[in-house]
Formats: C-alpha cells, sequence, structure tokens
C-alpha cells in the first residue's frame, strides 16, 4: 500500500474495521504492545513533540494539579 501515490496513506473505513477487529482479538498483552507502540509513534511525530513540549512549558510555569486534587476533583478522595 505504502509509495502507491498519496492515497495511499488515507485509512479507508474498511481498513479501520479490519484493523480494530483484529485488535480486539488480541491478548490483553499484546493490546497493551500495540498501544505502546502506537503511543509511541505519536510521541515521535512533529505534532506529538509539540504537545509534549506545550505540556511541559505549562507544567514548568506551574499549572500543576497533584494526585491527590486530582482524585478529590474527580470525586474519587
Amino acid at each position: 500500500m505504502a509509495g502507491n501515490g498519496p492515497w495511499s496513506l488515507i485509512m479507508t473505513a474498511s481498513i479501520e474495521l479490519d484493523l480494530k477487529q483484529r485488535l480486539a482479538r488480541l491478548s490483553e498483552r499484546d493490546r497493551r504492545d500495540m498501544s505502546a507502540y502506537l503511543l509511541r509513534l505519536k510521541h515521535q511525530s512533529k505534532s506529538g513533540r509539540q504537545g509534549i513540549s506545550k505540556l511541559m512549558k505549562e507544567m514548568d510555569a506551574g499549572r500543576k494539579t497533584s494526585l491527590s486534587k486530582l482524585a478529590t476533583d474527580l470525586g474519587h478522595g
């Protein structure tokens, strides 16, 4: 599929459905591995790196939420 022109990068609905069905049949461990792989791809992309950079700058500026405050805000504490 790759290398067949610009249309080759578009995921059709049928390909997406097939991929989701295959992922659903994986073991929990294999799904975790796939999730980690996809997250790594996201973080390696330009937009992913920009998002992380923005988040880190916000945290450096003091915009942090402690785990206990988050739990309280979500009604879990």
